[in-house]
């Protein structure tokens, strides 16, 4: 049940994102919100994932599939809130970093995204193998992001 009301919110979310980052944001508190709430949907999924490959839960080849396509379109998401005047607001832990290195910070999304389709792919393999394999490497971008670009 939990995992059918995730997916529900993570397809609504996903509906609207393609219209929120094709626009700009009305102030820069919309654009805070709109990443945080990638980054909320992107989490749960990746974290099942994780779980099955580090074995802490059960490999089940259809749920793998299933986080991975929500991880392959949710982790394109986030850069779009990341404009002007969203380095300072309430509630955010981005670093200033962002703004002041950002062709490194788009390098690191950029880089993320791609091993996040690595693991998408994986993933739909059935393969917990591959799943294992595919995952480690994208872990390690989400660390080095989170090392570089927000405050814990």
């Amino acid at each position: 049940m939990k995992l059918a009301a995730a997916l529900a919110i993570a397809a609504t979310t996903l509906a609207v994102a393609g219209t929120a980052a094709a626009q700009s944001f009305q102030k820069p508190e919309d654009a805070i919100r709109y990443r945080r709430g990638a980054f909320r949907v992107l989490a749960p999924h990746f974290g099942v994932l994780g779980a099955m490959a580090n074995g802490r839960m059960p490999y089940d080849a259809a749920a793998a599939a299933r986080s991975a396509d929500v991880v392959a379109i949710a982790s394109t998401l986030p850069r779009a809130g990341f404009g002007p005047g969203t380095d300072k607001g309430e509630n955010t832990r981005a670093k200033p970093e962002i703004w002041s290195e950002n062709a490194k910070f788009r390098a690191a999304a950029e880089k993320m995204q791609g091993e996040m389709q690595k693991v998408a792919a994986a993933a739909k393999t059935g393969n917990l193998d591959n799943l294992k394999a595919a995952f480690g490497p994208a872990a390690g971008t989400c660390k080095a992001c989170h090392d570089d670009f927000r405050r814990d």
